[in-house]
């Protein structure tokens, strides 16, 4: 057995990436490791393509072991079952960064397999997962064009932080994952606490510097182990099929793809192609549809790219820097919904629905790997067949959707009130109307604005908005020129090179995705991308503010909720002997209680004055009575020297005879009973605590206060 392993000395912790020990019968398998928090990694491809096969089938899969970290899975069968949220949110953090890195035109079946092995609360897989898949890759035969490198940057104090453990993170006020080569981006994906442009910027940089490091580790590895690269055929367009689909379609294509309208393209296009196929398979018969679909795809990418780069020319008629025309209106649903906003930016449209309920209503989620298992803030995106005019399977979350609404979600996070703030847990559900590009941008402006609708006071609105690459390669596949768009639609993100999405206030970004076709771009044109996405989300800002920019008044229907605080080691008190007190109170309002264990106590109705009530009978339980002040309650219990009221909740005070009218009494009983309610004010409390009531002195201070209303002096 040949074990072989390299370390990588950076961020808090080092990654030591081993191979040669487990699954060698994989095509490529590595165990990276930080802290003790341990992932193995593998990676198959066949050797034959599947007949029919029309695309690279790479799948990415992470799945994460109860065991790791030593714990029993939830669930009765006690068996891991489907995927959880995080797991595919790491999947496709996973995949995003490979893809790029075969050769186009590799149609051979490859499959990534990430295991969490061992989980130590501290340091999180995702980053581990996506340097043990490049590995894996580098050491086998497989055809994988460099080493891709993944950290996580974070900023404590001002201070940037490389791989922060999850203690860390929770004072960070950003989280990038940032993926590349030694030179080159290839994805990041994260969020920030209105971080400026300039400090996210600084960030790349100080990640880039880190993945250099491992990837030239990686490269060490493979010189220590890698095996030689296989022989394999790609599937690309044939040159004597594209000579006839130029012949046919190259003089109208360009008429076709810029078409007034998407489904007017669709059209222009279908038929075009249609007139394509029939040449070919005349004069080719053998020619599959494969074929003639990557001889009218390698036709359209081409006009498409001459439009942009040579006549600054889009599909839409836009300039590359003209955002499309934007609609934004609140309340387009009658007030039974919390909140409600629409917005659209040409022909992409998201209607989002805000909901509001009990913080208890949180989601709750399995978590081995310490960071957190509760979010009392979400966003669901739903994306509907008939947005794209089309029929398909409906019902259920595809890994697409999972994806989008988390990216979305990370966005508006950072300005969503705390729990203290607004003791609510939040969901939007983005409903997405028309497909044309960035409708996870679309659901963070329609989010954010039913928030607002809903009566959510936001630190700030958040706007998200796309931006495109389109470049001029040489033969080294080196980038000669490029061209950025901004507001990419939807044949720009398939034709183009680059879907980079970023989110913000007016003061900074909150949510980032960089998506790329190429092995890596310079950060500089990433640079330039971040500047002109901020230009595009500050003219959206500002129709979304013309539409509603502050919170509104809450919905009628909405539930509302008040927190009050009590000291911990009197909860009893207010929960009462088998609950009698709080019972009592519930009762009596009509409201919900629930008490945390610090003793913040949340109060839920349905109506204001009920909450009221509840709020004023909890409050009052565990108010301190004071001398001089007036207190309204029951007699509970008299004597032949007076009589005892509640004065609070709980709290007993004595109202001597002498003390129950003007003049002498001559029993309790022929002022007063038990069951009356009587106004009384706090003569004393001696040094035991006994409180001395006074109905004579609450009298004289009710006539002298009405002597004085009608200006009477004695």
């Amino acid at each position: 057995m040949s074990i072989h392993s390299i370390e990588c000395n950076v961020g808090t912790s080092p990654i030591i990436i081993e191979t040669g020990k487990m699954a060698r019968l994989a095509d490529g398998a590595v165990t990276v490791r930080s802290g003790d928090t341990i992932v193995l990694v593998t990676v198959v491809s066949a050797t034959k393509i599947k007949e029919g096969q029309t695309f690279f089938p790479l799948s990415v899969e992470y799945k994460e072991k109860a065991a790791a970290a030593g714990m029993f899975p939830g669930g009765y069968f006690k068996r891991e079952g489907r995927p959880t949220e995080k797991e595919i949110l790491t999947c496709r953090m996973t995949d995003r960064p490979l893809r790029p890195m075969f050769p186009k035109g590799y149609f051979y079946d490859t499959q990534v397999i990430s295991l969490l092995l061992s989980a130590d609360g501290e340091n999180e897989p995702d980053i581990l997962s996506i340097n043990g898949a490049s590995a894996a890759c580098v050491i086998s035969d497989l055809p994988f064009a460099e080493p891709v490198g993944a950290v996580r940057v974070g900023r404590v104090n001002g201070e940037f932080v490389i791989n922060p453990g999850n203690s860390l993170r929770e004072e960070s006020d950003l989280d990038l994952v940032f993926a590349g080569t030694k030179d080159q981006v290839i994805m990041i994906e994260g969020s920030a606490k209105e971080l400026s442009e300039d400090d996210f910027i600084a960030s790349l940089h100080l990640a880039q510097e880190n993945v250099r490091i491992i990837c030239e580790k990686q490269e060490e590895l493979r010189a220590l182990c890698g095996k030689e690269k296989r022989s394999y055929e790609l599937c690309l367009a044939k040159p004597e099929l594209l000579e006839i689909g130029y012949e046919i379609a190259g003089d109208r294509i360009e008429d076709a793809i810029y078409a007034d309208s998407k489904i007017e393209r669709q059209k222009k296009v279908g038929a075009l192609r249609n007139e394509v196929e029939t040449a070919i398979k005349e004069r080719h018969p053998e020619a599959t549809d494969f074929d003639v679909e990557q001889v009218f795809e390698y036709i359209q990418k081409k006009a498409f790219r001459i439009s942009i780069m040579e006549k600054d020319k889009r599909a839409d008629g836009r300039g590359i820097k003209e955002l499309r025309p934007l609609t934004a209106e609140i309340n387009v649903l009658p007030p039974v919904v919390h909140g409600s906003a629409l917005f659209a930016r040409g022909e992409t449209m998201s209607v989002c629905l805000a909901t509001l309920a009990p913080v208890e209503d949180k989601q709750y989620v399995d978590n081995y790997t310490g960071s957190s298992n509760e979010k009392r803030f979400i966003l669901h995106y739903n994306f509907p067949p008939f947005s794209v005019g089309d029929t398909g399977r409906f019902g259920g979350q595809n890994r697409r959707e999972i994806g989008h609404g988390a990216l979305a979600e990370r966005s508006i996070a950072p300005v969503v009130p705390s729990a203290e703030e607004f003791p609510y847990a939040i969901r939007i559900s983005s409903e997405i109307m028309e497909s044309n590009g960035s409708t996870s941008m679309a659901s963070v402006c329609a989010g954010v604005m039913s928030l607002l609708a809903a009566g959510v006071p936001l630190k700030r609105p958040v706007a998200g908005i796309s931006v495109g690459l389109v470049t001029e390669q040489n033969d080294q596949h080196e980038i000669t020129s490029y061209k950025t768009l901004l507001d990419i639609i939807g044949s720009e993100d398939f034709y183009g090179d680059m879907d980079f999405k970023l989110c913000g206030t007016e003061v900074g970004v909150t949510g980032y995705q960089l998506d790329l076709k190429l092995p890596g771009i310079p950060l500089s044109i990433l640079e330039e991308a971040i500047r002109l996405a901020k230009q595009g989300r500050m003219q959206i800002l500002e129709t979304m503010n013309a539409s509603i920019s502050s919170p509104a008044p809450m919905s009628p229907n909405a539930p509302r909720i008040e927190s009050t605080k009590i000291p911990a080691d009197r909860i009893g008190e207010l929960i009462g002997p088998g609950g009698k007190n709080i019972k009592a109170i519930q009762a009596e309002s009509g409201a919900d209680i629930n008490i945390e264990d610090d003793g913040t106590v949340h109060i839920y109705a349905s109506k204001q004055e009920g909450l009221d009530r509840a709020m004023y009978l909890v409050k009052r339980m565990f108010q301190e009575i004071e001398v001089g002040e007036l207190y309204s309650g029951k007699i509970v219990s008299t004597t032949a020297f007076g009589a005892f009221m509640e004065v609070l909740p709980g709290k007993d005070g004595l109202i001597h005879i002498s003390e129950l009218a003007d003049g002498r009494t001559a029993k309790t009983e022929d002022v007063v009973n038990v069951g009356d309610m009587v106004t009384a004010k706090c003569i004393g409390i001696d040094d035991k605590g006994r409180v001395k009531m006074s109905i004579k002195a609450a009298i004289r201070e009710q006539k002298a206060k009405e002597a004085a209303d009608r200006g009477i002096t004695e």
